[in-house]
């Protein structure tokens, strides 16, 4: 088969560079090795139960952001959204909690009360961020330089924020970076059905204009032809797909180099670096517990910091957790429990082991159970005994679902960028990338961004060029 576009894997970002270019006309292809399209970011089922695995943190859905921009583009609304005057709550080890509010004098009033050995310093450090401008040497600069006048306390308190929103601590964080992800006027969003919905609408407007989505469909690699240019992509059933203009890859770097490209045709530079880079893997607890419970918590996830850490690096895997129910699905009946996803970071190559069997992983997934566990009713006490296990991910549950190199997730650590003009130029004009390994901005509404970008870099070419 022979089509102008073909997108290799059904994540957010595929969809949506898939669904934009076939709405302007051209002839794409999706194809994903699953038997549904989401990536990681769709809704999990376990035993009857709904779970959706991101913190539910969503942003860009603001007048003039991404998402209208997107939906405008695709000529239709997009799901059901509502701003959260609350985006979350940051419980420290002492049980202080301070609500991440987009009201500025509450927030102060809050950073003054939970921080008062440095509160000065700690809201005049939000007013920074609050007033940021790109100036080359101040977006440059680490973070860690501005919180110098700010406890200990305080640092642990933004840590376990830039952790959660942009997967790396103060320590490695550039002052731009931090900006982006807490300054105190960033609107949070709640979508209604989740970002399952997101995908779901993605799609249909996908086929609505034509598009050809073809699941359980597994890429090998490029296809070549005889000047050693991709022409499409192989599949694993021996079926070859022609990309007659340009072929997008929603694989992560390492994959669409590793797997798509082959190493014999990834540029030495571009091997080296990539052997360096490295993403965070997820260790989640997918739970339910009784209404009561339920109404107690917060009605937006609880960014828990569970160790202070005192005169040593950050680290997330020893200090913190995500406790996210209200970023769940809508329960499928009314007597189903409330649901919720504990979410803790872990070394994902830790996971694996070519001499580890399957026991040897049960055992290593028992020992994480139980810290994590126990780390999770020493954060939030009011949980009791009235919460049950329904099921766990780890890195290489989640590899055997996504095929990510070692389960990895998220933007890679140490945050910098990943475009043509930083070191990773695809070394073919007809090949581009999206997702969350090479957007640079953060969360979903980055990969919506790198995806809306791909598709506008691509479609002014081709329009031009169309016969």
């Amino acid at each position: 088969m022979s089509y102008e576009v073909v997108v290799v894997g059904g994540g957010v970002g595929g969809l949506t560079a898939a669904a934009l270019l076939a709405a302007r006309g051209f002839k794409v292809c999706l194809l994903e090795r699953q038997s549904e399209v989401g990536g990681c970011i769709a809704t999990i089922e376990h035993s009857g139960h709904r779970f959706e695995p991101t913190h539910g943190l969503y942003s860009g859905w603001e007048s003039g952001g991404i998402y209208e921009c997107l939906f405008s583009a695709l000529r239709t609304t997009g799901p059901r959204v509502h701003p959260q005057s609350t985006g979350y709550v940051v419980r420290l080890p002492d049980g202080i909690e301070i609500p991440r509010t987009t009201q500025i004098d509450d927030f102060e009033t809050h950073l003054s009360s939970a921080f008062a050995e440095c509160a000065a310093a700690a809201i005049d450090f939000y007013r920074g961020l609050a007033n940021f401008t790109e100036r080359k040497t101040e977006s440059e600069s680490n973070i860690a330089a501005h919180l110098s006048r700010c406890s200990p306390r305080f640092q642990r308190f933004v840590d376990v924020q830039l952790q959660t929103l942009a997967q790396c601590s103060s320590d490695e964080c550039s002052y731009e970076l931090a900006a982006s992800a807490l300054a105190p006027q960033r609107q949070f969003w709640s979508i209604e059905g989740g970002a399952q919905t997101l995908v779901d609408t993605l799609a249909k407007l996908f086929m609505q204009s034509g598009g050809t989505l073809r699941l359980n469909s597994t890429t090998l690699r490029f296809a070549y032809g005889l000047n050693e240019d991709p022409i499409g992509v192989d599949l694993i059933s021996g079926e070859q797909v022609i990309a007659t203009r340009a072929i997008i890859s929603n694989l992560t770097i390492w994959d669409t180099y590793g797997k798509l490209i082959g190493p014999a045709r990834t540029p030495r530079h571009v091997s080296s670096r990539l052997k360096d880079l490295r993403a965070w893997g997820a260790y989640q607890m997918f739970v339910t517990m009784n209404e009561s419970v339920a109404s107690a918590l917060p009605l937006r996830p609880i960014l828990a910091l569970t160790d202070w850490q005192e005169n040593q690096p950050y680290n997330p895997e020893q200090a913190q957790l995500v406790f996210s129910a209200a970023s769940v699905a809508a329960k499928d009946t009314a007597e189903a429990l409330p649901a919720a996803v504990v979410s803790a970071y872990t070394n994902a190559e830790d996971w694996f082991s070519f001499h580890e069997d399957h026991a040897a992983h049960e055992e290593r997934d028992q020992a994480m159970l139980e810290r994590v566990w126990s780390r999770m009713h020493r954060a939030i006490p009011e949980l009791g005994g009235e919460i049950e296990l329904i099921e766990t991910e780890t890195p290489q549950t989640y590899y055997e679902a996504t095929r990510r190199r070692f389960g990895m997730i998220g933007r890679i650590t140490p945050a910098f960028g990943l475009s043509r003009e930083k070191g990773f130029a695809v070394p073919y004009p007809n090949v581009f990338l999206v997702g969350d390994t090479v957007s640079e901005g953060l969360g979903l509404e980055s990969v919506i961004q790198s995806a809306w970008n791909v598709a506008n870099e691509i479609a002014p070419i081709l329009i031009g060029n169309r016969p």
